[in-house]
């Protein structure tokens, strides 16, 4: 080819057409990433345009020490944090293409006042988006317990605030007692929306072992761009469909984040959430004290009530029972009276059916002893007539074999007979037996 360049020349021409097409300075939006100081104070990264996740372009970005260390103290006095990855940035660059390094822009300023206004569109939205989800106020459908005694703690544990919590907890003046348990995560930064949800996750998991009521999520507060990750939409979607209340307490009185407005309840800082719960235990104590006044303000009433109520009931039952007795006596004299009349009325009858009775007895009596006397009269007449003595003294004789009735016995000759007579026994021997 006639007409190769070597790539100097090639490099040479693109740095002359820059230069003579391009502005000296130009501001520009883009996304910090992969930033990082030099230990001589220059600032090296990347300004990077992304749609969604996908990066779409992105270009190196150098910040010499002299104009960082102005940019950087102007940008943290007004936004309240360092300029640092992930951050949204209109920059002012100037750009620069060197035959070895190839394409760089020199930063030389950057407008905080754009980063706070990204950051409060970007805010807005995600509001936007929740409220239109109707998720916004869901984490807010849980009721609190009455005493909030076991909870799970999302914090980072060497932060102060994380401490302040804990000692207010712990060294409360009233000996309450909470049950609580550290889940650590990352606060700020680009990791901290993941290990905020990762979590939550952990204490979805293991919520029915431990008996967790809720869930506290606490920060001590900290520049308006270190609370970025409290605006992340992941984060407040996870909390607002969380199973269990969401306490937060992760800023200053001036800073409401997102995660603050989906929560359960929002306070301000750790210290507050603290106060918070032990507040519960004190009212629940409160009120529990309180009904104890009233059981024993209305129970003494009811008693005294009650005892008025016996008092008259007794003075009624006294008076009805007076009156009942006094009615029962009367009855039971009336009744006397008359079982003494009815019982002398009777006993009269009685009398007077006993000397019938008696006349009539006596004149049975004496003719049933007549007819009795007559008839032993008779049978004494007769048994005189029948006595064997009477029958031998009109001269019959009686004979007998060995004490027998000769009728009965049975004879032989020779047999020795007695016979009785009214005054003699005779004996005889049988000589001769003629039968008839």
């Amino acid at each position: 080819m006639q007409n190769a360049r070597s790539i100097s020349e090639l490099n040479r021409l693109i740095q002359q057409a820059l230069e003579t097409e391009l502005d000296p300075v130009i501001w520009v939006i883009g996304e910090i990433a992969d930033f990082r100081q030099a230990p001589q104070g220059h600032a090296y990264f990347e300004l990077v345009e992304k749609q969604g996740n996908q990066v779409q372009a992105k270009i190196k970005a150098n910040l010499w020490s002299f104009a960082y260390r102005a940019v950087a103290a102007r940008f943290e006095s007004i936004t309240g944090s360092s300029i640092k990855n992930g951050m949204k940035v209109l920059a002012q660059v100037a750009v620069n293409f060197h035959p070895v390094y190839g394409l760089s822009i020199n930063v030389k300023d950057i407008d905080p006042s754009f980063s706070l206004g990204e950051r409060a569109r970007i805010r807005q939205e995600t509001i936007d988006r929740l409220t239109t989800e109707g998720i916004i106020r869901l984490n807010a459908r849980h009721l609190l317990p009455a005493v909030i005694q076991k909870i799970a703690i999302i914090s980072s544990p060497t932060a102060a605030g994380y401490g302040d919590f804990v000692n207010q907890l712990e060294n409360n003046a009233y000996g309450y007692q909470v049950y609580h348990k550290l889940f650590p995560s990352a606060m700020q930064g680009n990791e901290a929306v993941a290990s905020l949800t990762r979590s939550l996750e952990e204490i979805d998991a293991v919520k029915e072992e431990l008996g967790v009521e809720a869930v506290v999520l606490i920060r001590g507060g900290g520049a308006q761009l270190d609370l970025d990750c409290f605006d992340d939409y992941r984060l407040a979607a996870k909390i607002a469909n969380f199973p269990l209340p969401v306490l937060t307490g992760i800023g200053h009185e001036r800073d409401e984040s997102i995660a603050d407005l989906v929560a359960h309840t929002k306070l301000k800082t750790p210290t507050a959430v603290a106060e918070f719960l032990l507040s519960g235990f004190r009212e629940f104590e409160e009120n529990l004290g309180l009904a104890m006044l009233r059981l024993d303000r209305a129970t003494r009433q009811k008693l005294s009530e009650e005892q008025t109520r016996i008092h008259q009931i007794a003075h009624q039952v006294k008076a009805l029972s007076e009156s009942r007795l006094k009615l029962e006596a009367e009855k039971l004299n009336s009744s006397i009276n008359r079982i003494r009349i009815s019982g002398k009325n009777i006993l009269q009858i009685q009398e007077n059916a006993l000397d019938s009775l008696e006349k009539n007895l006596k004149r049975g009596l004496d003719s049933f002893l007549q007819k009795q006397s007559q008839n032993l009269d008779s049978k004494e007449s007769l048994l005189r007539q029948l006595n064997p003595t009477a029958i031998l003294a009109r001269g019959y004789t009686r004979t007998e074999i060995n004490g027998k009735p000769i009728n009965t016995a049975k004879i032989q000759l020779g047999d020795e007979l007695q016979t009785h007579t009214s005054k003699q026994k005779i004996s005889s021997t049988i000589t001769q037996i003629e039968e008839k």
